[in-house]
């Protein structure tokens, strides 16, 4: 007999929401859960600032090649981009005179300079670029000591100081991070042409994007405006002064170039004013949003360094790359009148005498200029510069 088949019924399963919950529940739940979303939000946090603070630092001079025996000027870098500047230099085999206006801390500089690349050949020289008769003397005793010049680094600067004067009459700003400069770099251009090919760099400011040259008030008597004012329209000078010597150096062998070292912690802002806790919260977050003198030399040792740029010049800079320039920060006609202007404020003859071809201090060619600095060869083809140097003090 065939046994009966009982059929098998199956209860079906009932869905209960409230089960389901529970049971994900179990998985993130109580204080478990608010510690592990409080360590992801941390993470992201910080993923987020180390991305963020990688780009604000910006890229790195990486090329290991070497300068030894070059001869450099490196101005205000006893602190901040300028120290950076020598230390990177005096690594690579550079012989390094420090220009700062300060001989105790540049000497403390220098000192720790050799001490962490032991190239003991950094020399501390004293330059105070509010005084033309310092840039004369600084120029003096360097032109006694060496036959060339390799590299200039214009490094020093002042921003938004309370308005004062240089010792020579000019508002400080101009005075210092332009007029200085001006002189000096035109007092060794003989140096740097015998050393060719040589090297200028000139640290300028993004700043120069609010600034104007004001021809009717360049020394700012009338209206003074510490940052927007003198402090941008000295650093639009730099550019311009860079864009002109361009100019006048084509065939040289020497080479001009600017740079914007970006938003840097350094002792240039220390004639900022705001209270105690406003100071302190900068920073705080100036540790996270501003680059170190570190990453804010890095352009500045590109131009300075990179092989690649041989023969480039008249360019600006920033994060070691190559930028265009907003309309009036590439204006020859006011690089023109800056040059002359500057020119008649710290006593040198013209280059190119608007008369064109008439001689003026006995040093003009047929063409209507006077070589540059004594010449392409440096030393021949019409006085040197210092021999022809207006003298201010009677007027």
């Amino acid at each position: 007999m065939s046994e009966a088949v009982t059929p098998t019924t199956t209860t079906p399963t009932v869905f209960d929401p409230t089960a389901e919950a529970a049971e994900k529940a179990l998985c993130f739940r109580g204080i478990w859960a608010w510690l592990v979303l409080i360590l992801l939000i941390g993470l992201a946090v910080f993923a987020v600032m180390w991305l963020l603070r990688k780009f604000i630092q910006g890229p790195v001079y990486r090329k290991k090649n070497r300068i030894d025996g070059k001869v450099v000027i490196v101005t205000g870098c006893n602190t901040g981009i300028g120290k950076e500047t020598v230390l990177e230099l005096a690594r690579r085999g550079a012989k390094i005179y420090m220009a700062c206006r300060d001989p105790a801390r540049c000497e403390a500089a220098r000192i720790e300079i050799i001490d962490r690349t032991q190239n003991q050949q950094l020399f501390n020289r004293s330059l105070d670029l509010g005084s033309l008769e310092s840039v004369r003397n600084f120029v003096a005793r360097f032109k006694a000591e060496e036959t060339r010049l390799d590299l200039l680094v214009n490094n020093a600067g002042i921003m938004a100081c309370p308005r004062s004067l240089t010792a020579d009459g000019y508002e400080q700003q101009f005075g210092v991070n332009h007029l200085g400069h001006f002189l000096l770099t035109n007092l060794l251009l003989d140096r740097l042409k015998q050393a060719s090919p040589s090297r200028i760099v000139v640290v300028s400011s993004a700043a120069h994007l609010f600034g104007r040259i004001n021809r009717e008030d360049l020394m700012s008597e009338r209206k003074y405006g510490k940052f927007f004012g003198a402090y941008s329209q000295s650093k639009l000078a730099n550019i311009l002064f860079t864009l002109k010597l361009s100019k006048l150096l084509q065939g040289s062998g020497v080479t001009v170039n600017c740079c914007h070292p970006g938003v840097v912690r350094t002792e240039l802002n220390r004639h900022f004013v705001a209270p105690g806790w406003v100071k302190s919260c900068i920073q705080t977050l100036a540790l996270y949003f501003m680059k170190s003198p570190q990453a804010g030399a890095q352009t500045s040792l590109r131009l300075a360094l990179d092989p690649s740029l041989e023969g480039s010049s008249g360019d600006y800079y920033s994060d070691s790359m190559r930028f265009p320039l907003v309309p009036w920060a590439r204006n020859m006609e006011t690089a023109d009148w800056l040059w002359r202007e500057s020119e008649k404020l710290v006593g040198l003859p013209p280059i190119e005498p608007q008369n064109g071809g008439v001689q003026q201090n006995g040093n003009v060619t047929g063409n209507g200029t006077r070589p540059v600095a004594g010449g392409a060869g440096g030393g021949g083809g019409g006085e040197s510069i210092e021999t022809v140097v207006v003298d201010r003090t009677s007027s």
